[in-house]
């Protein structure tokens, strides 16, 4: 007789760079899951600040091709400014101070115009979230104001209050990275979760383990 098992869902933290958290992360999970149905959602900030932000999202891209329905990959609000410096609507000096300098050593390349015409198309069509019926996962948050299915590019991306200190229930458990948590652990709320835990500023790569049959996490998974 065959067993069923409810599928686990991994969600991760911005990444920032930190190739060897991720495929320690990754390798984690895996192992977690021991042959059980899985998928895993990552919620943005694949890249600046970490050295190794090239490897990172080339990694990402092929485990999206190789598993396309198991695989999410969100937009965060670097891989939305670094859209913006390509399309010549933001300037990037500010950019190349919060970490951009780093992703284009990582490429190899002096502008931001001169990356992977492969890796700038990958980078546009990353969704801003995704509702699984039990969790919404987002970049930063969501505007308490609004309902789920009306919200903002700009509030997904980029917002921390109102929504941080705001305690209502939202229908889904938010689940959220953007904004770091230093003490190395993530942030449980009854109505949402941060899983930035500071892994671009040498903090741990973390990952939420749910199950399709449970809103809550399981328990949570780590790289150093």
């Amino acid at each position: 007789m065959s067993l069923t098992y409810a599928r686990l869902t991994y969600a991760v933290g911005d990444i920032h760079g930190a190739l060897h958290k991720l495929q320690d992360l990754i390798a984690r999970c895996e192992a977690h899951a021991g042959g059980r149905p899985r998928r895993f959602v990552f919620i943005g900030d694949y890249i600046d600040r970490g050295a190794q932000s090239y490897d990172v999202v080339r990694l990402l891209m092929q485990l999206k091709a190789d598993m396309p329905d198991d695989v999410v990959t969100l937009m965060g609000n670097h891989e939305a400014t670094l859209l913006e410096i390509i399309d010549g609507t933001m300037p990037a000096e500010h950019w190349l101070g919060q970490g951009g300098m780093q992703t284009l050593q990582s490429y190899g390349v002096a502008d931001a115009r001169e990356l992977p015409p492969q890796h700038v198309d990958w980078l546009r069509a990353l969704p801003l979230s995704h509702d699984d019926g039990r969790r919404f996962f987002v970049h930063a948050g969501v505007d308490p104001r609004r309902p789920l299915d009306a919200q903002r590019e700009h509030d997904l991306l980029w917002i921390r209050e109102p929504f941080l200190s705001d305690e209502r229930d939202y229908g889904r458990l938010i689940v959220h990275g953007h904004t770091p948590i230093r003490s190395g652990g993530p942030d449980l709320r009854s109505n949402r979760l941060d899983l930035d835990t500071a892994a671009g500023y040498g903090g741990p790569l973390t990952a939420a383990v749910f199950s399709d049959d449970a809103t809550m996490p399981l328990q949570f998974l780590a790289a150093e």
